[in-house]
C-alpha cells in the first residue's frame, strides 16, 4: 500500500487547486508557504539528445491545452506532513524531524544518477506519459536498468495518473510483466491511462516503449483505491 506514498500527498493539495483554478494558481498557493520549488521536470545537462527531443515534441502538444507539463520537485510541503499524519499516523507518530527530512524516492538522488523523468497530462483522454531516463546509480543486471527501479517509474506514473483524474488514491495492487531489458542511461516512454471506475475502486494500466516504439519493455496493470479520511489506515 506504499508504492505512491509520497506523490500521494504531494498532489493531495495539488490535485484540488489544480481542477478549480490551474497550474498558476498551485504554484501561487505554495509559495504562500515559504517553500522554494526547484521544477526537476526541466531539461538540465544529465539529459540524453532523445529526452530532450522528447520533452520538446510534448512542450509543443501543450500548447493548444491538450497536454499539460506537471511540475515535480524534492520541496518538502507543510500540507503534506499534515496529510501524512491525518490519514496514516494515528496512532503511529514519527518525529518532526524525521518528516522534514523526507523527500520523495525519485527526487533524492544527485542529477543525472538516478531517476531523471517529466510527466505530461491529457485530461480529456484520462492519459498520463512519462519520458524516464535511468541513471547509472539504477543499475541491475550489468549494463542494464535495475527492475525495481522501473517499478518504481511505473508506479509512480500511474498514481499520478489516478490522482490526476480522481484526487486521493493509494496504490492497492500493481502487477508488472517485464518483457525487455532495459539499458541503462537509456530513454523510455511510459504510457498510462484509466481505464475504469468501481466506486472507490480505480483501475489503470501502461506499457514501457523504447523511443522509437519498436520495443515493448513493459506492460502493467494497477489498482488505487480512494482514501477514505474517516477511516484509519494504520
Amino acid at each position: 500500500m506504499d508504492g505512491c506514498l509520497h506523490c500521494v500527498f504531494t498532489w493531495q493539495k495539488a490535485c484540488s487547486i489544480f481542477h478549480t483554478q490551474g497550474w498558476k494558481h498551485l504554484r501561487r498557493s505554495f509559495s504562500t508557504e515559504k517553500v522554494i520549488h526547484k521544477d526537476h521536470s526541466l531539461p538540465n545537462p544529465s539529459w540524453s539528445k532523445d529526452l530532450r527531443l522528447l520533452f520538446d515534441q510534448f512542450m509543443k502538444k501543450c500548447e493548444d491545452g491538450s497536454w499539460k507539463h506537471l511540475p515535480s520537485s524534492e520541496c518538502k510541503v507543510p500540507q503534506r506532513i499534515h496529510s501524512f499524519k491525518t490519514y496514516f499516523l494515528d496512532s503511529k507518530p514519527v518525529k518532526e524531524d524525521q518528516l522534514s527530512q523526507a523527500r520523495p524516492f525519485t527526487r533524492s538522488y544527485e542529477v543525472g544518477q538516478g531517476f531523471e523523468y517529466a510527466m505530461f497530462y491529457n485530461e480529456d483522454e484520462k492519459r498520463t506519459v512519462c519520458l524516464f531516463q535511468g541513471g547509472p546509480y539504477l543499475e541491475g543486471p550489468p549494463g542494464f536498468l535495475h527492475g525495481g527501479a522501473l517499478a518504481t517509474m511505473i508506479d509512480t506514473t500511474l498514481g499520478v495518473c489516478t490522482i490526476s483524474c480522481m484526487g486521493l488514491f493509494m496504490t492497492a495492487n500493481l502487477n508488472i510483466n517485464f518483457k525487455s531489458p532495459i539499458p541503462l542511461c537509456s530513454v523510455v516512454v511510459i504510457s498510462s491511462q484509466l481505464d475504469k471506475v468501481e466506486g472507490r475502486k480505480v483501475f489503470v494500466s501502461c506499457n514501457v516503449r523504447s523511443v522509437d516504439e519498436k520495443t515493448l519493455h513493459s506492460d502493467a496493470t494497477g489498482l488505487f483505491i480512494k482514501l477514505d479520511p474517516e477511516k484509519s489506515l494504520t
